[in-house]
């Protein structure tokens, strides 16, 4: 998704995957994992900035958060530091503060931690891993609370979370090209109509301006779930269906098995 919109003349995107990539013009593919400590410092030599995308990608059983999105996130800012890379984009998420009522929204920049999954809470973990190595480094450290970043909402929340691909460039482009940003922690959505959830201040702050909505697409979204129930459990809190009681925690599987669909 971002790979097109972060190309520009004279800048070159260095891809780390653990699956092999097809460099483009401009792009350079590195296969590696984020947790490879050796490899993560010799692909950020000579770069201005990581923009750490990687880990899994929603709730896990606790070990697997442990090593991929915790550690990971640690060797990502260890790995820039060591090769002096001065600025870090994370990408945190809604989910780090998922446990935010409604009553409190627009949810602020550096609202407190309230996570509402082991994903969530490797997300605020690797926040406070930013400000450590801000503080201490002097890195620059911007960590994104994304939303709901995907090609178009798909469900009635999402006509108020929805981060668009196109905002989404923008988005990280504006954390790539802000003059000394220091240690941040914003909030990515679009111009949504329904929005108002969380702050867009200090997004703004860095120069993020958002000109999409996802009210395009509310006509087909409401025709099939109908308008939002405001007694709706999965809207009470910021962090959606993840704070649901029923929501639980996957338990680790032994080795060599495979979770079911």
């Amino acid at each position: 998704m971002l790979r097109p919109r972060l190309a520009r003349p004279g800048r070159t995107l260095r891809l780390l995957d653990l699956a092999p990539l097809a460099a483009g013009p401009g792009e350079e593919a590195v296969q590696a994992s984020v947790t490879d400590l050796d490899a993560m410092t010799a692909a950020c030599q000579g770069a201005d900035a990581v923009i750490h995308l990687a880990g899994i990608s929603g709730e896990a059983p606790w070990p697997r958060i442990l090593e991929t999105n915790i550690n990971g996130g640690y060797a990502a800012f260890e790995a820039a530091r060591r090769a002096g890379t001065p600025r870090v984009i994370f990408a945190s998420s809604n989910h780090a503060v998922g446990f935010t009522p409604r009553q409190a929204f627009p949810v602020p920049d550096y609202a407190f931690p309230a996570p509402d999954t082991y994903y969530g809470v490797a997300k605020a973990a690797i926040e406070a891993i930013a400000a450590m190595y801000h503080h201490r480094y002097g890195l620059d450290a911007i960590c994104v609370r994304i939303l709901s970043c995907f090609p178009r909402p798909a469900s009635v929340r999402m006509l108020s979370t929805w981060l668009s691909p196109d905002d989404a460039g923008r988005l990280f482009e504006a954390c790539l090209t802000a003059e000394r940003p220091g240690f941040r922690v914003i909030f990515g959505v679009s111009a949504n109509t329904r929005g108002g959830w969380v702050s867009l201040a200090e997004a703004r702050a860095l120069g993020y301006r958002p000109q999409d909505d996802a009210e395009a697409y509310a006509g087909g979204i409401i025709a099939e779930h109908g308008e939002p129930d405001p007694d709706d459990p999965a809207l009470r809190f910021l962090g959606g269906e993840f704070t649901l009681p029923d929501a639980q925690v996957p338990k680790a599987r032994p080795p060599g098995t495979r979770p079911s669909a």
